[in-house]
């Protein structure tokens, strides 16, 4: 996995990133699917030190919160193909960034709570969750325990869904090189270019989607409209709070108020 050292503003073209205006929406929760909500409920808080969000909790949905306030939820899949990275045939299409102050020390702990090391590195070391999904612990001394760094996704092109997703968060991008690009804030959301991308079809099962993203919006007509002027596409499966897109690069979201 690929990724910038840090989330200090860079600029994304040696002249500076362009200030951003507007957005659709806020990046409310990332959400992970997997087989056993519980077990995955406890791994991640465990790790990461956070806490169930109680008003959150229902019989397919657990949001867990983190104590940077990250909102990590799983989302019940009874039936999950767990991703088998870094191979495309069911792969990961995204995954979590965490940081550590001591990689020997916070895989070890992790692979106490269940995980199991993919692939180790001297500045990050990949596992996997007990659920199959692949996060990074990348090295950050000085860090005070386990903190989020953000969201990778995979996908063709870096630089063309990282412009995307800085309209839909109307954050600027501060990274693009390399094949990897990053959006700025205080929840930073990463793209890395992948070979042969293998992308979600969801809602078709034999091409399910691992992660999507929940963006809080105020208003849900107002905010379809600018995803699919955006590039979105719309996809099966709405409520009285939520609407379901693909970004273009095929990864599931939501619109959620």
């Amino acid at each position: 996995m690929t990724e910038p050292t840090s989330t200090e503003q860079t600029s994304a073209d040696g002249k500076g990133a362009a200030p951003v205006s507007g957005g659709i929406g806020t990046l409310k929760t990332v959400a992970l699917d997997v087989p056993d909500l519980a077990v995955e409920a406890t791994f991640w808080t465990a790790l990461t030190g956070g806490a169930v969000d109680k008003d959150s909790d229902d019989w397919d949905w657990v949001t867990v919160v983190t104590p940077d306030q990250w909102r990590i939820a799983f989302q019940l899949a009874p039936d999950h193909i767990a991703p088998q990275w870094p191979g495309q045939e069911h792969p990961q299409q995204a995954h979590l960034d965490l940081y550590v102050p001591d990689l020997a020390a916070g895989s070890a702990r992790a692979v106490e709570l269940g995980a199991r090391v993919l692939r180790e590195s001297e500045q990050w070391i990949t596992l996997a969750d007990p659920a199959g999904h692949p996060f990074d612990l990348c090295l950050k001394e000085g860090s005070e325990g386990v903190a989020v760094m953000g969201t990778t996704f995979d996908c063709a092109d870096a630089s063309a869904l990282a412009q995307f997703w800085s309209g839909v968060l109307g954050q600027p991008v501060t990274y693009d090189a390399d094949g990897v690009a990053m959006l700025g804030g205080d929840r930073p959301v990463l793209f890395q270019s992948v070979e042969e991308y293998n992308p979600p079809r969801w809602p078709d099962p034999a091409y399910p989607q691992q992660v999507h993203l929940d963006i809080r919006v105020p208003d849900l007509d107002a905010g379809e409209a600018a995803a699919l002027a955006l590039g979105a596409a719309r996809l099966p499966g709405q409520g009285d709070g939520f609407r379901v897109f693909a970004d273009p690069a095929g990864h599931p979201f939501c619109l959620v108020l």
